[in-house]
């Protein structure tokens, strides 16, 4: 059963390294440990049926991340949805799909392609949500207008990922001061990058005011509203993915150079951000209506395994189980820090 005291509060649940499904099982002991249900990443029903064996607890949220390359005007990508909805539903919270670049110029047909799931989700007992998250770089308001058209879709509601929206958003500030040039494809080793340091920096600053703005829209609309939380910085280079997001938010940006007394940035974030959105959610939106996944990816750092040693005693090389065990000692670290605000939010709500 969700506790209505808080929100969901969910993370990534991926093997994200190299390794046997000992890493998952390390995953689960300290997600259990924490309590935090589990976003999972399944391309098919087969695999999520795999990743169950590994769920922490049964009575913790989930959340399903399907492929990235969904289409809704498909008839495969439908099918799919509507197998992941009716196979698992009571099981899970929320499916969860991109949005999509036609949204632009097929505005009218993606609504109506909404309205033709929606109205087969509703014939299932039980059906999860389906969020559609904040994805391909959409104009904000046309993202807003999205969920205004489709308010009356029951269980179609919007996936806030506040990373995607602040790199968008940090994006097309610095080239307004720089046409042509885009802030995510600087590095801290640019010699370019000193002349403009401060164009970069008021840039990133104007990530959080877009994110609170696009929630406190969002939110009008009285839906679920999901959120991917993570951190981010176009100056970023931690990521083996390439991805100037993913930080976790107590993440520092190293330059090689010294600005304003410093040799590092903060990330567009950080513990104050994290705090600004969440208390935008608290005055926003009932705690029934919010869930949260920590969508942080790991860095190249190690952990001692503890009192997980034990599951890895076939494994002759630990460095990966280690590596693994950082990442998931970020996220407790985080889930700490998230929960530590909402909890300041809400007795802050019920004081006034």
């Amino acid at each position: 059963m969700h506790n209505s005291e808080f929100p969901r509060f969910m993370a990534l649940f991926k093997k994200m390294i190299q390794g046997d499904d000992a890493l998952l099982q390390l995953a689960s002991l300290r997600f259990k440990e924490s309590g935090l249900g589990t976003e999972f990443y399944a391309e098919t029903l087969d695999e999520l049926d795999w990743l169950f064996g590994f769920i922490p607890s049964p009575d913790i949220p989930v959340t399903v991340h399907l492929h990235r390359n969904i289409n809704i005007f498909e008839e495969k990508s439908q099918r799919l949805i509507l197998d992941f909805a009716s196979t698992y539903k009571g099981q899970i919270y929320g499916l969860v799909i991109h949005d999509q670049v036609e949204i632009n110029d097929h505005f009218s047909d993606y609504v109506e392609t909404l309205k033709t799931i929606q109205s087969k989700l509703s014939k299932i007992h039980e059906s999860p949500n389906l969020f559609i998250e904040y994805a391909v770089g959409l104009e904000p308001n046309l993202f807003v207008d999205l969920f205004t058209q489709i308010h009356d879709l029951e269980q179609v509601s919007a996936c806030i990922d506040i990373g995607h929206v602040g790199i968008r958003q940090a994006r097309e500030n610095f080239s307004l001061n720089h046409p042509g040039k885009d802030i995510c494809a600087l590095s801290p080793n640019d010699i370019f990058l000193k002349e403009v340091i401060a164009d970069v920096e008021s840039s990133v600053h104007t990530a959080l005011p877009a994110v609170l703005e696009l929630i406190q829209l969002l939110s009008g609309l009285d839906k679920p509203l999901h959120f991917h939380l993570h951190d981010g910085h176009p100056l970023s280079t931690v990521s083996a993915y390439g991805l100037p997001d993913h930080l976790h938010f107590l993440s520092e940006i190293p330059i090689p150079f010294e600005y304003r007394g410093r040799k590092w940035l903060n990330p567009m974030f950080g513990p104050f951000g994290l705090s600004e959105i969440v208390e935008k959610t608290v005055q926003s939106l009932s705690t029934e209506l919010v869930s949260y996944t920590l969508e942080i990816h790991p860095v190249d750092k190690k952990t001692p395994l503890g009192n997980a040693s034990h599951l890895f005693h076939h494994w002759k090389d630990k460095t990966n189980a280690e590596r693994m065990n950082s990442w998931l000692t970020i996220i407790q670290r985080n889930q700490t820090l998230l929960s530590d605000v909402w909890k300041k939010h809400i007795e802050n709500l019920l004081v006034t």
